[in-house]
């Protein structure tokens, strides 16, 4: 049987970054998370795929090693980590951190749902998000930017992507239905909803209302940079310290993407997605828009 060593192809190498993502984001904290990594990675040659249906590229390894005493993140732990960050200042850069009943079960749900990497990056969506609000001055809420912004890849998450709706929708619909309950207008959760599904169509959301508008200026300049000198370091530095990116967020953040994405690649025709599965899939083809309209059973 193949080992993982021996030519996993895309698979090793997402699990390969997702290991180095865990080392980094463990940096600075016990130093027994390291030690423990450190054995397992020294002995993974023994496994093979199969031993890996769990492995994620989002920075989840839980059940990596099925047989393994070592539950890196278990929910005891995710838990005790939660209660940890949760400690910090509601305000960061300027930006006060919405604490109604309703944001305070967004934060809950996501942390214990979504990996360290996910989770932080969605907060410095609604960060960044918010600061850009503000610099523009629009008139936007809080409370439903902080909820598109938390809910805006929980497409990618297992347990809560389909097989044939784009990530964004996925994750759109798990934010109306999670705020049905709250007794939010209509109009409300229609503007989380568009926050979301739109985020990754680029030049349509800046025309919306702020809601739709503010969580992809986040994912913009979180992911892309956009707008990186608009926002002053103090501030940059601010939200960054708060949730850090860890030394290797780019490379992380395409792997999660990948598999997220990987299981569905035709939902990512005529999108931005489609960048990401023909870096991380050989042989993946893309669907092609001209070829579409040629093959169609249209005679002219």
């Amino acid at each position: 049987m193949q080992t993982l060593w021996e030519g996993a192809g895309s698979r090793w190498r997402c699990i390969s970054q997702q290991m180095q993502c865990l080392v980094l984001s463990y940096r600075g904290q016990a130093p027994s998370h390291i030690l423990i990594f450190a054995g397992f990675e020294s002995d993974i040659a023994r496994y093979t795929l199969a031993d890996f249906p769990l492995a994620r590229c989002d920075g989840r390894l839980a059940g990596i090693a099925p047989s393994s005493p070592w539950p890196l993140h278990g929910r005891a732990a995710r838990l005790e980590a939660f209660q940890r960050r949760t400690t910090m200042s509601t305000t960061i850069a300027g930006i006060k951190i919405p604490d109604s009943a309703l944001a305070k079960a967004t934060t809950e749900y996501i942390r214990d749902i979504e990996s360290d990497l996910l989770y932080h990056h969605s907060r410095r969506v609604f960060l960044f998000g918010a600061l850009s609000g503000e610099r523009r001055q629009l008139a936007y809420n809080p409370e439903l930017l902080y909820v598109g912004a938390m809910f805006h890849d929980l497409g990618l998450v297992e347990g809560h992507r389909s097989d044939n709706e784009r990530f964004e929708v996925d994750g759109a619909n798990a934010a109306a239905d999670f705020l049905k309950p709250y007794g939010l207008s209509d109009d409300d959760i229609e503007q989380v909803w568009l926050s979301i599904a739109l985020h990754t169509t680029p030049g349509v959301p800046q025309h919306l209302r702020p809601t739709v508008a503010l969580v992809t200026a986040g994912v913009e300049m979180d992911v892309l940079g956009m707008d990186y000198a608009a926002f002053p370091s103090v501030q940059r530095e601010a939200v960054v310290h708060a949730h850090p990116r860890g030394e290797g967020f780019k490379e992380c953040i395409i792997c999660a993407f990948a598999d997220g994405l990987r299981h569905r690649p035709q939902t990512t025709f005529g999108n931005v997605k489609t960048d990401v599965l023909v870096d991380q899939e050989p042989g993946f083809k893309p669907m092609n828009f001209v070829e579409v309209i040629r093959q169609s059973p249209w005679l002219a």
